[in-house]
């Protein structure tokens, strides 16, 4: 039933009408509104509208309530929370973004899998978000989140936080 739904708007983008996908998948979340797959794809065939624009044709708000219904009607889906948090930071609300890659953390902890690719783009573009809003680094509320950042980037590299301090201390 899913894919049925989903094949239209995947074919109208593989054709390059994203509009007319968007349109569709607009007519289908009304009737189907309990369809997280419809509300996730509406968002990032969305985004991607805004970033081809390189302006909010859509708005912002918008396409993140269409994450965050994505994610209500499927809470165990990693990707509609690494999406949702990357739309949060792409959008500077990284405080949002810091607490869904967390949970997205937590996830990948709870089934023994390390620090992934996902939060290791998540680490260098968190450090970007920053450096927008302080280029020094140095503002007392941005401190937790370059740690979170740095604790990410080391993790994907297989490294505890105390091992690579050990590794970039030592004088060998």
């Amino acid at each position: 039933m899913v894919e049925e739904l989903l094949e239209k708007p995947i074919a109208l983008f593989r054709e390059g009408n994203i509009d007319g996908a968007l349109e569709d998948l607009e007519a289908k979340m009304s009737s189907n509104a309990d369809v997280p797959q419809l509300h996730h794809m509406w968002a990032e065939f969305a985004n991607m509208k805004n970033m081809d624009a390189q302006d909010d044709v859509i708005p912002g708000r918008k396409i993140m309530n269409a994450y965050k219904k994505a994610m209500e009607l499927d809470e165990d889906n990693m990707e509609y929370i690494a999406d949702f948090a990357s739309f949060a930071l792409e959008c500077r609300r990284i405080p949002v973004a810091v607490k869904e890659f967390q949970r997205y953390a937590r996830r990948l902890e709870l089934e023994d899998i390390p620090v992934d690719e996902v939060l290791f783009t998540a680490s260098r573009n968190l450090v970007d978000a920053i450096e927008v809003m302080d280029p020094s680094r140095q503002a007392p509320m941005i401190q937790p989140w370059l740690k979170q950042a740095l604790e990410w980037a080391v993790g994907a590299l297989g490294f505890s936080t105390e091992d690579a301090v050990a590794t970039l201390t030592s004088d060998e």
